[in-house]
């Protein structure tokens, strides 16, 4: 096996994308979410990736279990070589934001910052512990938003802003231990989150708003993950990517 990939809300979506393009590259992967294991998503993920995926049930707001996770995951699989911080939520209301309200904030920031925060905090002390010749590295999952406006949904787009400056703080920190850490930012990528703004959004893509002119899938995430996870960018460690078919370019 070439290494030990913890995948946050890798049982669906692009989660599940990255999952199984690690799974393909011969990691063993450890998906976790909040879902209980019974839950359909949970139950489907299991039985398409086989038997070199498991899962744990974790709530990544919740920071007081972090540790559990991880030690569940390495009883089963081992120690965490790759994590990949992909659970995150949107704005559960879409509106102005002049009427954002502060639980709504919360619930968003709990999640996408100081959730993904704790968790990659409790696997950098665990990789420092593990024997150097071992590539190590995190990626943090983040999107567009981290640098592109939308007003209707202020809190994910600040949540986003935030994770981009954690995977800054992590890469500096780590660079000199050889661990890698990388911010994926994916743009208008067909999940079960972009579902409700499917028609809305595939209009303006045909209109030129995406210069590749079709929607982002799973499996163009899982395609970018699987090498920072071999270390084949080992020297790009801090590198920000955008996986999103041009959209952030600045164009006139």
């Amino acid at each position: 096996m070439t290494g030990i990939a913890l995948v946050t809300g890798g049982q669906q979506g692009i989660g599940f994308g990255i999952s199984r393009a690690l799974l393909a590259a011969g990691f063993q992967v450890a998906m976790a979410s909040r879902s209980a294991p019974e839950k359909p998503a949970v139950k489907n993920a299991l039985a398409a990736l086989g038997p070199n995926a498991v899962y744990v049930q974790h709530d990544v707001s919740d920071i007081d279990n972090v540790s559990s996770c991880l030690d569940q995951v390495e009883a089963q699989l081992g120690p965490v070589t790759a994590l990949v911080s992909n659970a995150g939520v949107g704005a559960p209301v879409r509106g102005d934001m002049l009427d954002l309200q502060p639980e709504s904030w919360d619930f968003v920031q709990n999640i996408n910052l100081r959730g993904a925060f704790f968790l990659a905090q409790e696997v950098a002390r665990r990789m420092l512990a593990q024997p150097q010749n071992t590539y190590r590295s995190i990626t943090f999952v983040t999107s567009v938003s981290a640098t592109m406006v939308s007003v209707e949904r202020a809190e994910y787009c600040v949540s986003k802003a935030a994770a981009a400056m954690m995977a800054q703080l992590f890469a500096v920190r780590l660079a000199p231990h050889g661990i890698g850490v990388f911010e994926l930012r994916p743009g208008i990528i067909a999940t079960e989150m972009t579902e409700g703004v499917r028609e809305k959004y595939t209009d303006r893509i045909e209109g030129g708003l995406v210069p590749a002119v079709r929607w982002g899938e799973a499996r163009d995430i899982g395609s970018v993950i699987v090498p920072i996870a071999q270390g084949k960018l080992e020297f790009a460690t801090g590198a920000a990517i955008p996986v999103d078919g041009g959209l952030s370019i600045s164009r006139l």
